[in-house]
């Protein structure tokens, strides 16, 4: 995913949110969720009495489901991007040995929907119009096989039987040009996760078009995401402490950067849509913000890297990453907790479901094709939504669509979402169009990740929660994968 944040400084800027209106009424997600109601039948009859006719034989035993002959390639497919040997997940799940104890407790974390870790899911409020791409969660079917497995003793079956294995998801960039890895080694012990941003001068003298990413955990034990940016200015070089490196949580630590990529265990490499591509201008730094999750021994991560391909030609769309949201201004929209008689964004302590929301009016923007999305907050967030509003909507176009909801969010599994359509048949955007967002936080101890949060401050309670870049701050941002006409751009 590459970006340049629209209201930077850059060249190829669009002012997607430097124009915003205020006093809107009725905002709201502006979604239309349609419900199912159906009847659900009766009990077969005798026809006679209205009673049940008698059941004259045993109901069929269930047929097998075995590891070798079902459960494995599933594994394979949807889980081994983590549950591998020297994975960062806490057991395999490669092998029936591995997998079997852990049988009972896979099934429970994808009933849940916490495992495979992938935020974007279909709600109420938000069913978008298409799926996504190398969504890593098990279909109906699949999840049956795996209960009937579970419920039947998470039986081996017979290896020399086996169903063929799929080939686990691609996570190398194979015809990448250019790679930037970290320039010096970073031990990690203890019990405290670490967040370390590394600037990094990828030798581009001219400026230069990129459209294919993929960043490299160099030790899958310890890297748990990482997000890259680039730098246009250079300012990231004169952060950097005598290590190599310096401290950074939730960014790169610097404002001008412009988010390009980010990373979690399991993700493939992104390749922009056809004819889609982002520029990287001349002199640019590339910053990795990596956070380091300890395993309770000393290990080394020396090698994390992000691997760029070069487009030769120039595109006919831009490709950009827009990071829309934490306003504390005319978009910031009243919320209950409002203390000083007009907006304000401030999670107050204790309170367990606290709502801020955003309405950003899109004037003066060129048409903008919507490919990709993804959601942005920090511990105290619990769930975030993204909605796209058109006053004057395009024949075929929703007046209202909801562009992507992220109902359990978790801080540790933030990503991008790119949408499984062609780009033609992705979202747009016009002049005139309003982006809604919808943050909803727990600042209560009933929420662990304030509790883990808290305790590495040093704090036995919850305080009131500002916006900001520290571990205690919040946001509410939307980052949105955009394609502009090149014509459109320059």
């Amino acid at each position: 995913m590459f970006i340049q944040k629209l209201c930077g400084p850059a060249a190829l800027v669009v002012a997607l949110a430097g124009v915003v209106t205020s006093g809107c009424s009725d905002p709201g997600p502006g979604l239309d969720s349609a419900s199912e109601t159906g009847d659900p039948g009766t009990a077969g009859t005798d026809g006679t009495d209205g009673t049940a006719a008698p059941t004259t034989t045993d109901a069929p035993e269930a047929a097998p489901v075995t590891w070798h002959q079902h459960i494995a390639p599933i594994m394979v497919q949807k889980c081994s991007g983590c549950h591998s040997d020297g994975g960062i997940a806490p057991f395999s799940l490669a092998s029936y040995d591995s997998a079997k104890p852990f049988a009972p407790g896979a099934l429970d974390a994808v009933e849940r929907g916490t495992m495979p870790p992938f935020l974007a899911d279909e709600t109420d409020d938000c069913q978008p119009r298409h799926g996504w791409q190398d969504d890593p969660r098990l279909s109906d079917d699949e999840l049956e096989l795996l209960r009937a497995w579970v419920e039947q003793g998470a039986p081996e079956g017979d290896p020399a039987a086996a169903a063929p294995l799929p080939e686990p998801p691609e996570v190398e960039l194979t015809d990448a040009d250019v790679r930037v890895q970290i320039p010096t080694p970073v031990s990690v012990d203890g019990d405290k996760d670490q967040f370390l941003c590394f600037s990094i001068d990828p030798g581009f003298e001219d400026d230069t078009w990129i459209d294919a990413v993929q960043i490299t955990a160099g030790n899958p034990q310890i890297v748990h995401h990482v997000l890259a940016y680039v730098d246009e200015s250079g300012a990231s070089a004169e952060k950097v402490n005598e290590d190599g490196y310096y401290p950074c949580f939730g960014g790169p630590g610097i404002n001008s950067a412009n988010l390009i990529a980010a990373w979690a265990p399991g993700m493939t490499p992104f390749e922009s849509p056809p004819n889609v591509a982002s520029r990287i201008a001349a002199g640019s730094r590339i910053v990795l913000n990596v956070h380091y999750h300890p395993t309770g021994k000393p290990e080394l991560d020396s090698t994390t890297s992000l691997d760029l391909r070069i487009r030769d030609t120039i595109p006919e769309y831009v490709g950009m990453l827009a990071l829309i949201g934490n306003s504390e201004g005319p978009q910031l929209l009243p919320s209950e907790h409002d203390d000083n008689g007009y907006p304000e964004f401030r999670i107050p302590a204790g309170v367990e479901d606290h709502v801020e929301q955003m309405l950003f009016k899109l004037d003066d923007v060129p048409p903008l094709r919507v490919f990709a999305v993804g959601t942005h907050m920090h511990y105290v967030g619990t769930d975030m939504l993204i909605g796209l509003q058109r006053p004057s909507p395009d024949d075929g176009e929703p007046a209202n669509e909801c562009l992507l909801q992220t109902p359990g969010w978790d801080f540790n599994w933030q990503r991008t979402y790119s949408y499984d359509a062609p780009l033609d048949d992705v979202p747009r955007v016009s002049a005139g169009d309003e982006l809604y967002l919808r943050c909803n936080y727990n600042n209560s101890m009933s929420n662990p990740h304030v509790v883990a949060a808290l305790a590495e401050q040093g704090l036995a309670a919850p305080k009131d929660v500002v916006l900001g870049e520290e571990t205690l701050d919040e946001m509410c941002l939307a980052v949105v994968g955009i394609a502009i006409a090149l014509k459109d751009a320059i």
